[in-house]
């Protein structure tokens, strides 16, 4: 490891104590526990029976399906937003938090048991839905895809206006004249339901105060991750798949979900550790996080509202065919590969073009 390389590493994790050690090794212990659990069932008790499930087979390629969902699910942008608020937040107030993201995911994957239960005890009364050739699922599926993707495009002008508030304090900052309280205001104005349960953030005192803030999340019903697991789940229902078979799907996807989102947290704590310590710092970071919410929300939502426009109005041209066949499953996987290269530039712009000495000011020379 080079001298600068292994000198970032220090600034990075060289504050954490032996018990934030335990603390995030606690975390992730759990997170992987669920997922041996999880995978477990899937290839030992039920991928075996080969259950039918309408024309495909329940198997392994559905259950990584589900599983990939609750991965894309994690990076959406109020998620994001609120794990990094609640983060900060805590922070400020001189606490060390490490399982923000963790109480957060458990939070929101209480209500996707709750709403699987209830579809899977509903779906004999809406077995209609199940069929690809019922109107009403189109109809449904076309509102729902809709209102998924005008959500996203909603979330990132959010974010487009918190990034102009962000930049703003940069070029200030520039030229001598940082405003902390004008990039917390900057900051706090990120995603939809972040901006509406700000009071309710503004409470929490602890990690595990954030559990009922997943919860009232899950509530919100917002992506196409949510609705696309429960159609499996009712779909599965209706076809007579026994009972630990269908809530296999809800913990799959709670599994991808809650990894992403302990990671999420820790790794909030880690960048906010070390962004603290240097305003110039704080806003890089913020800069960087921000804007990739804003890409990813734009790439989901215009993959999903040009694909309804292609099926809807029979549209066939190249660029429509190409974006309408492009699979949201694999675009989650995708996602994560798309934050880790940027910040393994972001890390490398900040090192190799010496942000840190650029941006900080210099100090005011006395006479």
């Amino acid at each position: 490891m080079s001298s600068t390389g292994a000198r970032f590493f220090r600034d990075v994790l060289g504050t954490w104590t032996r018990r934030d050690w335990i603390a995030a090794a606690g975390l992730l212990g759990f997170v992987a526990v669920a997922h041996v659990v999880a995978f477990g069932l899937l290839f030992a008790v039920v991928a075996p029976h080969r259950y039918q499930l309408g024309t495909s087979v329940f198997g392994v390629g559905l259950g990584l399906t589900a599983y990939t969902f609750g991965l894309r699910h994690a990076f959406d942008a109020d998620h994001i937003a609120a794990i990094d608020n609640t983060t900060r937040k805590l922070m400020t107030d001189g606490k060390r938090p490490k399982s923000v993201g963790f109480w957060f995911a458990l939070g929101h994957s209480t209500i996707v048991f709750v709403l699987a239960g209830l579809v899977i005890a509903g779906a004999q009364a809406v077995g209609t839905l199940t069929d690809d050739q019922s109107p009403a699922r189109h109809m449904l599926g076309t509102i729902s895809t809709i209102s998924s993707g005008t959500f996203l495009y909603l979330i990132a002008a959010f974010n487009i206006v918190a990034l102009a508030g962000i930049w703003k304090v940069f070029r200030e900052t520039r030229q001598g004249n940082y405003n902390a309280t004008e990039l917390e205001t900057a900051l706090d104005s990120r995603g939809l339901f972040a901006r509406l349960l700000r009071p309710l953030m503004s409470m929490v005192s602890r990690p595990v105060q954030v559990y009922p803030m997943g919860v009232l999340f899950g509530l919100g019903f917002d992506t196409a991750t949510e609705v696309a697991l429960l159609a499996m789940a009712g779909s599965g229902s209706a076809a007579g798949l026994p009972w630990y078979a269908i809530l296999l799907l809800p913990l799959l996807f709670s599994c991808g979900m809650t990894m992403m989102d302990t990671m999420d947290g820790l790794f909030m704590n880690v960048a906010y550790d070390w962004a603290f310590s240097n305003p110039v710092r704080k806003i890089f970071y913020n800069l960087t996080i921000t804007g990739l919410s804003i890409a990813v929300a734009f790439l989901i939502g215009s993959i999903e509202l040009i694909g309804v426009l292609h099926k809807n109005f029979d549209l066939d041209d190249p660029i429509t065919n190409w974006i309408s066949g492009i699979d949201l499953n694999n675009v989650g996987v995708a996602i994560v590969g798309l934050f880790v290269a940027a910040w393994v530039a972001a890390v490398a712009y900040w090192k190799l073009a010496r942000v840190e000495q650029r941006w900080t000011p210099a100090p005011a020379v006395e006479d």
